[in-house]
């Protein structure tokens, strides 16, 4: 996020959408390298991840961030997106079609090598710029240097002319919603301050850089981490019993309901990041709106599963998919542009713990504990026991109109963010692409 601060929707959408693929690649490694051997599995998931993590840890540090618009860059990150989408749709075509024609290992194997040429696919783009890096005619980066030295030497010269001494920040006029009625004080203030009678420390606004206790006291940052709770903890309930709620609504082999599932997720993810950068830099409309329109449809997908209706889960299970992954790529660029980059790992963190608390609550209790109750109904039992199935749409109804309640509150509280933080988007992207407030460091 610090290395390309102009393009934040971008990279978010980018690292979700990979780490939303990331189950299906380990689960084709588990099929074909491990045999399918759980053993194996649980030693390359405490070993073999552990060491790429560490083996890539060099290559992950901070770089001088462009904030200008760059036609390479911008090529660069399409490059890297077609690469995702077009292994998502491999890895998609491939799941669906190894229960149909039983592949032979020689196949298999065949196919996990095109998938991790896919996945490395991405690495052509540092190569290419070390082979063939851009070439910049340096005389003429001297002449511009030259042209704008004097340019600002003049411009400083006729500023000391014209100019008042106290001047009014360019981005007051965008947040002239909170700031109105405070010019006069903070001119007597600034002044004060001047005069070394009075020494101000100020707290940040939104925009600049917060520290994680100036931050939990601003309503903002709570009513985010609500819309975020409410949507990735309902949707990773029924992510957590999709087996399930396949097999209830007469569905044997819930393989494809997951695929489908992994991959409008992580088209969503991929998506949300894409779509809300191209508006936020049009429109200047906040991310946090398309958290809103997305909980409003997994209002109506909530719905739709309740019913039961059939040859509705599949369309139910993509829709909800997708507006699930949305929900991770909006809440990180966000929660960078409010409360800044500075502290941008703490408030991440915190954000992220609305998908395991959203699981516990959602999922291993509601959804567990209605799934178990009626489980034992239909069997004629007096105790819950989870050792028994559950079939019909009864087993998951209320838990359905439970989780739609929930992001109808969840949509609310996206609406009143939104309205509220509109005009910190007017501030930061009020000349098309992204400007950093005045305070805000590095």
């Amino acid at each position: 996020m610090r290395n390309f601060p102009v393009s934040r929707g971008t990279v978010a959408g980018i690292l979700k959408g990979y780490s939303g693929l990331s189950a299906a690649v380990f689960t084709e490694i588990y099929s074909t390298i491990l045999r399918k051997s759980s053993a194996n599995l649980l030693m390359f998931l405490s070993f073999g991840v552990p060491i790429l993590c560490f083996v890539m840890m060099y290559f992950v540090r901070a770089c001088t961030p462009t904030f200008g618009e760059d036609s390479a860059e911008h090529g660069h990150f399409l490059f890297i997106q077609v690469a995702s989408v077009v292994l998502g749709l491999y890895v998609l075509i491939t799941t669906i079609l190894d229960p149909i024609f039983h592949f032979s290992a020689e196949v298999s194997y065949a196919i996990l090598v095109g998938m991790v040429v896919l996945l490395m696919a991405p690495l052509a783009i540092p190569v290419k710029m070390t082979f063939c890096p851009l070439r910049i005619n340096q005389p003429e980066i001297r002449n511009q240097q030259v042209a704008s030295s004097d340019e600002t030497l003049q411009g400083e010269g006729n500023a000391d002319k014209t100019e008042p001494l106290l001047k009014s920040s360019e981005s007051s006029t965008y947040l002239g919603s909170f700031r109105e009625g405070d010019e006069a004080s903070e001119v007597a203030m600034l002044l004060a301050v001047g005069e070394g009678a009075v020494k101000k420390k100020r707290r940040p606004k939104r925009g600049e850089d917060f520290k994680f206790t100036e931050a939990v006291i601003k309503a903002d940052f709570w009513l985010l981490f609500l819309v975020y709770f409410t949507g990735v903890g309902s949707g990773v309930t029924v992510l957590n019993n999709l087996a399930q709620i396949g097999i209830a609504q007469g569905i044997h082999s819930t393989t494809i309901l997951l695929s489908l599932f992994s991959f409008c997720n992580f088209i969503g993810r991929l998506g949300g990041g894409v779509v809300s950068e191209h508006f936020v830099r049009s429109k200047t409309v906040p991310r946090t709106l398309w958290m809103t329109c997305t909980q409003i449809i997994m209002v109506i997908t909530y719905l739709l599963f309740a019913s039961a209706i059939s040859g509705t889960l599949y369309a139910a299970t993509a829709l909800l998919g997708i507006c699930y992954g949305v929900q991770f790529s909006i809440m990180i660029p966000t929660v960078s542009e409010l409360f800044g980059l500075k502290h941008f790992g703490i408030f991440y963190n915190f954000m992220s713990l609305g998908n395991p608390l959203g699981a516990f609550l959602f999922s291993g209790l509601l959804a567990g504990y209605i799934y178990d109750n009626e489980a034992a109904k239909q069997h004629g039992l007096g105790l819950i026991t989870s050792s028994i199935s559950c079939i019909g749409p009864n087993c998951f109804r209320l838990t359905f109109l439970i989780l739609a309640g929930i992001c109808g509150v969840g949509s609310v509280a996206s609406i009143i963010l939104t309205k509220r933080i509109w005009p910190v988007y007017q501030m930061l992207y009020g000349g098309g692409s992204f400007r950093l407030p005045q305070t805000s460091t590095y």
